[in-house]
């Protein structure tokens, strides 16, 4: 993967979770890294706020309600782990910038989260969707955007493994190659 530096501090995010709503379900684990520096990573599980679960996310990611209600952080205590993690990875007044392949899903569960335990999103209000930038740099349609055609070109065709972590990694490689070769066109 090319390291050379970024002009903003990407922070690849990649989160597992019981359904589809932040409302309705919890937030199970989440992944990140820096882009510039997968190396420098943050994983974590947490605690589920309730019973809901939908046997359609349980299938894809794997996680246990019952192992994390034993093993897992209470989410306050996540949330402000995360926080600290940003603060240590990045450079004194960077501030981080979201990242995510369909960011509006991870995003919206990421941001109520913090605000729910933090009072505030140490990312504000934005976040940047890695689908969006390969649909706009690629000229594709949206439904080129899938995993599975980005991960044809960007990561040698491996499938991601839903583990937030090795995900949010997979990410990285995947927005890293494609910003490198969009500013060189």
């Amino acid at each position: 993967m090319d390291t050379k530096s970024f002009d903003e501090a990407y922070v690849s995010v990649d989160i597992e979770t019981a359904g589809p709503s932040p409302g309705q379900y919890s937030l199970l684990s989440i992944g990140a890294c820096l882009v510039s520096q997968p190396e420098h990573s943050f994983y974590v599980e947490l605690q589920p706020v309730n019973d809901n679960i939908l046997p359609e996310a349980l299938e894809i990611h794997g996680l246990s309600l019952e192992e994390l209600i034993r093993n897992g952080l209470p989410p306050g205590e996540a949330m402000a782990k995360f926080e600290s993690w940003l603060k240590e990875v990045l450079p004194a007044g960077e501030r981080p910038q979201f990242l995510a392949f369909n960011a509006p899903f991870d995003w919206m569960f990421v941001n109520d989260y913090f605000h729910r335990y933090l009072g505030h999103n140490p990312f504000g209000h934005t976040a940047l969707d890695i689908k969006a930038f390969y649909m706009g740099y690629k000229g594709s349609s949206w439904v080129e955007t899938s995993m599975m055609n980005v991960s044809i070109e960007y990561l040698k065709g491996r499938t991601i493994s839903h583990n937030a972590l090795e995900d949010a990694i997979d990410q990285a490689t995947i927005f890293s190659r494609l910003y490198h070769q969009s500013r060189k066109t």
